[in-house]
């Protein structure tokens, strides 16, 4: 598994581990029922804290998205549609946002980010 951790981000470690996952689980490239590293494997090949590591599995089986059973390892689960719906929508928002946010900065109107929107969706 290929996760990059950024010290630069501003994001906490166990959340830039416990989001990567989950987009690798919402693209298809983790399958329902695969196994997942185990945390302290995981954390030695990270180089960080077994408990870094511990609390996003955590927070990604609090999330829906892991089962995990005590001596057998942690588990992708089984996604619910509406729950994948759900996660793609707080993703489209964020990155909306930041879009936003970057037009207010250029001065770029409302109107302008709808045409723009428009136009890298084909012109829809």
């Amino acid at each position: 598994m290929n996760i990059n951790i950024s010290n630069a981000s501003g994001e906490p470690i166990y959340l830039q581990i416990a989001n990567q996952i989950k987009t690798l689980i919402l693209e298809g490239k983790l399958k329902e029922g695969e196994m997942l590293p185990s945390m302290r494997i995981l954390a030695t090949e990270l180089r960080i804290s077994f408990m870094t590591t511990k609390r996003a599995y955590e927070e990604l089986e609090r999330d829906g998205f892991i089962e995990s059973y005590t001596g057998r390892g942690s588990f992708v689960k089984a996604q619910n549609l509406e729950l994948f719906r759900e996660e793609q929508i707080k993703r489209i928002e964020s990155l909306l946002i930041e879009a936003s946010d970057t037009a207010k900065k250029a001065g770029i109107t409302m109107q302008e980010l709808h045409e723009l929107l428009d136009l890298v969706n084909g012109g829809e």
